[in-house]
């Protein structure tokens, strides 16, 4: 008797022939900024004979670079082979726009591709290529990262500010913004309410560059800043709302339990915590940019990994929260919310 049930599904080796190409995209774009195409391009569109006269790049390397744009929908071409920009690459990846992230790919290029490189060794030794959770050499890496990484917190700290309803309220509120960085969790809230006073906490070396965001964002007023270690800086107390802007997953479970029961201390009950994280399911199978933002604190920290909402939720808990909650909110994964018993 014939055996029952269709035919098995052939396998092809075209799925992992793409991920081999998954390098490909990022020094694409990266090249592309560092030779002014987009910023070239905000004037008006241009075919490769213009763009090689007033870039400098060669005729040969712009027709790949810019062909592969297309394909990546970053640019338009038309039939006369002129190219201008889509609306992604107009808002995001000019260098003078508000938001943009023309920094993150070249720092790609400079700063995380080359420790990826040595991921052999890590795997063997479960050591980082360079250990930039520590001050030292953490302060010049991060420098560089916390304005380009903007545009991932932005619109999720409006959301979150949103939700608070800080626009309607009458007094103070003091919010602890923990490792600020660019301070834009903190810029968010004082944008939505001039009653609205941040405390910024970060290395000696971040805070210059918090200092110039928050000025930037016309903010600067309504914040003051503490420097030092967020694991040994005493942060004071009486907060309204505490701010972790994706920090938790550098530090790992150990220090993350403990600075979650410090910032305990810091604000008044009934008082308001978020987290920004890059959460994974229960079983660490999924999402994919979480699982491998893993990787990525695998090859940069000694301890950092990413948690699912269960683990946070039951450190909160431990820390004295309660009302642990998700908001939904623009970034890569929902805020986590609790209150302060």
């Amino acid at each position: 008797m014939p055996r029952k049930g269709g035919r098995k599904k052939q396998v092809t080796p075209e799925r992992l022939m793409q991920l081999g190409f998954g390098y490909a995209p990022p020094l694409i774009i990266g090249a592309a900024i560092n030779n002014k195409v987009f910023d070239t391009l905000d004037s008006g569109a241009k075919t490769i004979d213009q763009l090689s006269k007033t870039t400098g790049a060669s005729q040969r390397g712009l027709r790949a670079i810019m062909n592969a744009l297309v394909g990546l929908e970053l640019l338009k071409k038309d039939r006369q082979g002129n190219y201008s920009l889509t609306p992604e690459s107009e808002n995001f990846l000019l260098s003078n726009t508000p938001g943009t992230l023309a920094g993150s790919f070249p720092m790609i290029m400079r700063r995380l591709i080359p420790l990826w490189l040595k991921l052999d060794d890590i795997l063997h030794t479960g050591r980082p290529a360079e250990s930039r959770n520590q001050e030292h050499p953490g302060t010049e890496f991060f420098t560089e990262l916390v304005e380009n990484i903007i545009p991932m917190s932005y619109h999720g700290a409006q959301k979150l500010a949103d939700h608070l309803k800080l626009a309607r309220l009458k007094n103070e509120v003091r919010v602890l913004d923990i490792a600020a960085g660019s301070g834009i969790w903190g810029i968010a809230l004082a944008q939505k309410s001039s009653r609205v006073r941040v405390t910024a906490i970060d290395w000696a070396g971040i805070i210059p560059t918090t200092k110039r965001i928050t000025q930037k964002f016309g903010v600067s007023d309504q914040f003051k800043f503490i420097q030092g270690d967020i694991n040994e800086v005493e942060f004071g107390g009486g907060y309204d709302v505490e701010t972790f802007g994706h920090i938790l997953h550098s530090e790992g479970e150990e220090r993350s339990r403990r600075l979650l029961k410090k910032t305990s201390h810091a604000l008044k009950s009934g008082g308001t915590i978020s987290i920004a994280e890059w959460l994974v399911n229960d079983d660490r199978t999924e999402p994919l940019p979480s699982l491998m933002f893993a990787v990525q604190m695998l090859v940069n920290t000694e301890k950092g990994d990413t948690f699912s909402f269960k683990e946070i939720r039951g450190w909160l808990e431990e820390a004295g929260f309660k009302k642990v909650r998700k908001l939904q909110a623009p970034g890569p994964s929902p805020l986590i919310l609790a209150t302060k018993l």
